[in-house]
């Protein structure tokens, strides 16, 4: 096995939190395969060191690129679904939440690099300072107050996976059905839907927040659904979530954060087709 196929997974991994997207965390390893092919190993003294350090600086760019672009998106921008893989560790799901990974988008570039390698992939100091390009005192302040930030804004309340999936199936039948009173039972007085379309017609432009406003959108959706579709269960982000599909092509993908009563406090919708053709 050569070494970047032994640390691909890796790259991959830390890629994908990087960038919020599985089509830019593959280009990131594929370019690091390149740049990896143009080297003489034989003068790489630790060669998992280089690989990191070379995809965290693509990955770096990729973000400062990004920033400008993601100006022209139109409405709510989300991650990309990533299917949940088995060899992704136990430890590190909670990383790959949707939640987390809107969070992240409020980091810059270096301090999401510095927090994943440090708080998340638990690299040393010195390991994150070179893979960065930055003295460790430097780094040290960058983890600190990317820590702390992240430590504000994460979700306070992580329901347990049987009780997401639970809840995830029920409101996706819910809204297949129509059942609005059975729709607002489900939801959280304060809940906030995010829909990621890219201007899609039918989707909100503007995070919706009240039951209110929640119900009165899929109400005047549910008239624009595809005929045919069809919920099914699945594994997004390192928690259950859910697709709406028709004809083998997904609609939407659907991911749910709960509050402590069990009720659905955040929906996430990612309507984008450019962003689900790896889960049709």
């Amino acid at each position: 096995m050569s070494d970047l196929q032994r640390h691909r997974a890796l790259l991959f991994q830390l890629a994908y939190r990087m960038t919020g997207s599985v089509a830019d965390a593959e280009d990131v390893v594929q370019e690091t395969w390149l740049r990896w092919h143009a080297v003489d190993p034989a003068t790489v003294r630790d060669p998992r060191a280089y690989l990191v350090r070379t995809a965290t600086r693509l990955a770096i760019d990729h973000l400062r690129r990004e920033r400008t672009r993601r100006e022209a998106y139109i409405g709510p921008w989300l991650p990309e679904p990533l299917a949940s893989g088995a060899d992704e560790p136990v430890e590190r799901a909670e990383s790959v939440s949707m939640a987390v990974l809107v969070l992240l988008e409020t980091l810059s570039p270096l301090e999401r690099a510095v927090f994943l390698l440090r708080d998340v992939f638990e690299f040393g100091y010195p390991e994150v300072a070179e893979a960065v390009g930055r003295g460790e005192p430097a780094v040290r302040q960058l983890a600190a107050r990317a820590r702390a930030h992240v430590r504000a804004g994460r979700p306070r309340y992580t329901a347990d996976p049987d009780l997401r999936r639970l809840v995830t199936d029920r409101f996706l039948q819910v809204c297949l059905g129509g059942d609005l009173a059975a729709l607002m039972a489900v939801l959280a007085p304060d809940v906030a839907l995010w829909a990621d379309a890219n201007g899609s017609g039918e989707m909100p432009r503007v995070v919706l927040h009240g039951v209110a406003a929640v119900v009165e959108f899929f109400r005047d959706s549910a008239s624009r659904y595809p005929p045919g579709l069809t919920a099914r269960a699945a594994d997004l982000n390192g928690g259950p979530a859910g697709v709406l599909a028709a004809a083998g092509e997904v609609f939407v993908a659907v991911l749910l954060d709960l509050d402590e009563q069990g009720r659905v406090a955040v929906i996430r919708l990612i309507r984008n087709p450019a962003k689900l053709t790896r889960l049709s």
